[in-house]
């Protein structure tokens, strides 16, 4: 290519020509083999009417066959024309203009051999504004009405409202025969029985569900009245003749009356009884009282010198109203010797079984039971903590093996006599001895015929150690009226034994 600049459009718009390159040396081999033919100035055809030998020198390049006859006479170009393009005939070019003029043939669109330049963008002002009145002269299409929208062609208003009522009478008659449908349903129902399924729980035999529904029948409510004032506690059926055994406060409220107060049992499954009071022991907190019921459920005695600490039993009865309640716990420790209150100057004293079962007022007089469900101890006091009157875990029962011989008495007899040593003690621990200190010896009793002092230290009843005054009483009791029993002293600084012979208290 030369230097020379291409002659400018005759528009007037600037136009640059193509860049000065810089060409090495060809290779003489490489051009041989890649160069043009002799005669071939550029890379394509020569234009119209060129040289003979441009003509010549293009027509060597042509290697396809020509083309079929049929094809030549359908789509080749006219006869006798000189040109490489068609162009359009100049009568149908719109608005008159003929796209093909001199400076179309100069656009490096049309013809690849003119020089590259810069013209105007492709889409301009005035294509835009005539794209604009294109699109406001086209008219707006037809828009579809609803039965075209809905069925997709035009349909009669008469046929659309005969549809509407040919539905309405469809849903009509679905109603009504839904309705009677119903009604005929509703003696289908009458005699339907829904299977049932076993239990989802297993409870089997021993567990505490198991216990409490076998000891919870023989467990009642125990009210008593006097005048304007009532207190509840505990029971526990204890004989088919109607006999119920309770503790002595719950049936003289405390203390507070021993005749006159009106007595009622409530029954686990409601039924309402009256009771009488057959005997009680203020002594042991023991009473008796008996109901004249048919075929009462009784609870099952057991034997409390079976227990071991640790051993689970459940407290049946109902603590602060709440009847039918059972709550469950250890055996916390034996041989426990508590006082609970005072009768007539003297409390009462047994040897209880210690239990973390929850024991709240109202629990009184209701039974403790074993993991077999027998009844091992009669529920008595709390050990409160403070100026609490609730549980804390620290209950005491009345042991059933205690118990029995002075129920079995009080219903034979309506009263009951217990061993005495004929004595008043104090507790008393120090380096030489601990026990119980005689305070004072009664006249013609066990302990004065037996020698004992004011001023002794009884350290032991029997085979049985005594740590305080208490201890010392239920030591006396677990022995018969009349019986000899070996009591060990400690006097001015020495111990011996003396025999004593246990009188009625």
């Amino acid at each position: 290519m030369n230097d020379q600049q291409t002659p400018e459009p005759s528009n007037d718009r600037p136009r640059l020509g193509p860049r000065p390159l810089h060409r090495p040396q060809v290779d003489p081999s490489s051009a041989a083999a890649f160069g043009r033919p002799d005669g071939v100035e550029g890379a394509f055809s020569p234009p119209p009417g060129g040289t003979a030998g441009t003509r010549a020198a293009f027509d060597q390049l042509r290697t396809a066959p020509p083309a079929p006859e049929s094809l030549a006479t359908a789509f080749g170009r006219p006869e006798g024309t000189t040109e490489l393009l068609q162009r359009p005939p100049r009568e149908e070019s719109p608005n008159g203009v003929d796209p093909w003029d001199d400076e179309a043939a100069a656009d490096p669109w049309r013809d690849p051999g003119t020089g590259a330049v810069i013209g105007p963008p492709a889409i301009g002002a005035e294509n835009d504004d005539r794209d604009g009145d294109r699109k406001a002269k086209r008219p707006a299409g037809e828009q579809l009405s609803l039965p075209e929208l809905l069925f997709g062609r035009r349909v009669k208003v008469t046929a659309l409202l005969t549809l509407v009522l040919v539905a309405v009478l469809l849903g009509v008659a679905g109603g009504v025969a839904g309705y009677y449908l119903g009604r005929g349903g509703e003696r289908l129902n009458q005699d339907v029985t829904l299977a049932q399924v076993s239990p989802g729980k297993e409870r089997p035999a021993g567990s505490i569900s198991d216990i409490a529904k076998r000891v919870r029948p023989a467990v009642v409510t125990i009210e008593v009245r006097f005048g304007q004032n009532a207190v509840s506690g505990s029971g526990a059926v204890i004989d088919s003749n109607g006999y119920i055994v309770t503790n002595e406060h719950v049936v003289t409220a405390g203390g507070t009356v021993t005749t006159g107060q009106e007595i009622t049992v409530l029954f686990n499954e409601g039924t309402r009884a009256e009771a009488e009071l057959v005997g009680r022991d203020a002594k042991t907190d023991l009473a008796v009282i008996k109901v004249d019921v048919q075929n009462p459920t009784v609870i099952q005695l057991g034997r409390s010198s079976d227990l071991e600490v640790g051993d689970t039993v459940l407290a049946v009865g109902s603590p602060l109203g709440q009847t039918d309640t059972v709550t469950e716990g250890i055996v916390s420790a034996l041989n426990r010797p508590v006082l609970a209150g005072e009768e007539d100057g003297e409390p009462a004293v047994y040897d209880a079984i210690q239990t973390d079962a929850a024991i709240n007022q109202g629990n009184s007089g209701g039974p403790l039971v074993d993991s077999a469900g027998a009844l091992v101890g009669i529920n008595s006091s709390i050990l409160p903590a403070g100026n609490s009157t609730g549980s804390i875990g620290l209950g005491f029962a009345i042991p059933i093996d205690d118990a029995r011989g002075i129920v079995e008495a009080l219903i034979r007899d309506g009263e009951v006599s217990h061993a005495d040593l004929g004595v008043n003690v104090a507790s008393v621990s120090a380096e030489t001895a601990d026990g119980a200190r005689v305070q004072n010896v009664r006249d013609d009793g066990a302990a004065k015929k037996a020698g004992i002092r004011q001023g002794d230290v009884i350290r032991k009843v029997g085979d049985r150690e005594i740590a305080d005054a208490a201890e010392l009483i239920v030591a006396v009791r677990k022995h018969e009226v009349g019986e000899r029993v070996p009591v060990v002293l400690a006097r001015s600084g020495r111990e011996l034994t003396v025999q004593v012979t246990l009188q009625s208290d």
